[in-house]
């Protein structure tokens, strides 16, 4: 069995029973049969090295991106609740905030790869990071209207640049050595992605969360309309200053990367053929699986981490803590879920190197549907913790499924990535249809909250499905 993945078009001589068997009762095999690993002695070249050259520093610009929007992610996630009380609006509300931000990512998808295919992917970054620092600094005057929806905008802007962001980064990566070596090139780079989560959760939490008025929300629903203006404007300025930090901290990432001699891997076909181009990868099952397959997955890690806050809240609650409190330790799970997620993907990757990485995305898949249904059946702590658990599944599951579906695309991996960051539109609409479901506050006898968790369950069973496909592939 080969580190990577091989697809090809013949089907498997065992039937489906014995493969679907094997994939869910075996995944471990090849540590038990290290001479079934193909392994080539001659081969010690580092996988972010090619034909002798080096990409270590442009591998670690690029990597630092992966923080960078990894960052802006995390921070934003707890904002679903915040501007919920500082607005005195439903969840419902609350989630157009996972609208905006993930409509970004869909809307400018496209025209990052056409940008990309026409230029270079040194280029993408360059603007990504460009419209970042423009949405971080427009929070100032989102503030100064008093209003919701401008923040909203500043939102779509901030996620144009995360677009063409991981529209330019992940293929960019992929192409900074050997094609064996491109998935688990990526799964070491989006290993820092989470470090940049982890950052953002902490800003969330000690910056944001712990600094806004203790007024609960029937408190604030209470106040006059003067008062509510008043605590509403201190609240806005406290939630606004991490995005200006952030905002100067990008423009200084982008002089850096403006002034360093970048790679011009995979930049020398500039013809823009976006139809022909769709059309023909398209057709490649593996790839057009692999959308649908990361549409599902990103829900499931947006609802996940967002909507923790509102069930951990819930919980520790009924315990007898007071709604501030709850909300900052239920944040502080949050972050221990994403310290799970970090930890587990750098084990993941590890095992990536035995193990068929549709078998290990599947396997994990299947846990986490599991502990999904301890989230939704089994209430109080241990329910959190099994939310939290989650994380530890999660982890490997974006950069395998971009790498599977995105192997042997060549130059077409521009508009191949293009596609896989559309699908990130999941987590702009899985959140709110979530969200409604939490707003009945009661469904069936029990806690909206946590029934609203059947769609992550639904979303691990798509991604249960690609892996066995995936394993079906390389066998």
């Amino acid at each position: 069995m080969r580190s990577t993945i091989k697809i090809c078009k013949n089907k498997p001589r065992d039937s489906d029973f014995i493969l679907l068997f094997s994939y869910f009762a075996l995944p471990l095999q090849p540590l038990l049969k290290r001479n079934s690993i193909t392994m080539d002695p001659q081969k010690k070249e580092s996988i972010i090295s090619h034909d002798g050259v080096s990409y270590l520093i442009p591998f670690i610009l690029v990597t630092s991106c992966f923080a960078l929007w990894g960052f802006a992610n995390d921070i934003t996630n707890p904002m679903v609740k915040a501007f919920s009380k500082i607005f005195r609006m439903s969840v419902t509300d609350g989630a157009l905030v996972q609208v905006a931000f993930y409509g970004g990512y869909f809307a400018m998808a496209f025209p990052a790869a056409m940008f990309i295919r026409k230029y270079s992917y040194k280029a993408g970054v360059l603007m990504g990071l460009g419209l970042y620092a423009v949405g971080a600094l427009l929070f100032l005057p989102a503030s100064w209207t008093g209003m919701y929806y401008p923040f909203l905008v500043a939102y779509f802007i901030l996620t144009c640049g995360l677009s063409f962001l991981e529209t330019s980064c992940n293929p960019y990566i992929l192409s900074m050595g050997t094609e064996e070596t491109a998935t688990r090139r990526l799964n070491m780079a989006q290993c820092f992605n989470p470090m940049g989560s982890l950052c953002g959760m902490y800003v969330a939490m000690n910056f944001i969360q712990a600094q806004l008025n203790p007024a609960s929300t029937e408190e604030r629903a209470m106040l006059s309309d003067t008062e509510f203006a008043a605590m509403r404007d201190s609240d806005l300025s406290v939630l606004i200053a991490p995005y200006l930090a952030i905002g100067a901290v990008i423009a200084l990432m982008f002089l850096v990367i403006y002034f360093t001699k970048m790679p011009h891997n995979a930049d020398k076909n500039h013809d823009v053929h976006p139809l022909a181009t769709l059309k023909r990868i398209c057709r490649i099952d593996y790839y057009r699986e692999g959308v649908i397959a990361q549409f599902f997955y990103v829900g499931v890690q947006i609802m996940c981490w967002t909507f923790i806050i509102q069930y951990g809240t819930r919980v520790l609650m009924n315990e007898g803590m007071g709604e501030q409190e709850a909300e900052v330790m239920s944040q502080t799970y949050n972050i221990i879920a994403m310290v799970i997620f970090v930890s587990s993907r750098f084990i993941c990757t590890y095992f990536l190197k035995y193990i068929n990485a549709g078998t290990l995305l599947g396997v994990l898949a299947a846990v986490g549907a599991l502990l999904t249904c301890g989230v939704i059946f089994i209430d109080g702590r241990w329910g959190l913790y099994c939310l939290v658990a989650i994380s530890a599944c999660m982890s490997l599951m974006f950069p395998t499924i971009y790498g599977i579906a995105l192997q042997g695309l060549g130059d077409d991996a521009k508009f191949g990535a293009a596609g896989l960051i559309m699908a990130i539109l999941g987590g702009s609409v899985l959140p709110p249809l979530q969200a409604k479901i939490i707003d009945q506050h009661e469904v069936f006898g029990m806690p909206a909250v946590n029934i609203s968790f059947i769609l992550p369950l639904l979303c691990f069973l798509v991604i249960i499905v690609y892996g066995y496909r995936t394993y079906q592939r390389s066998h």
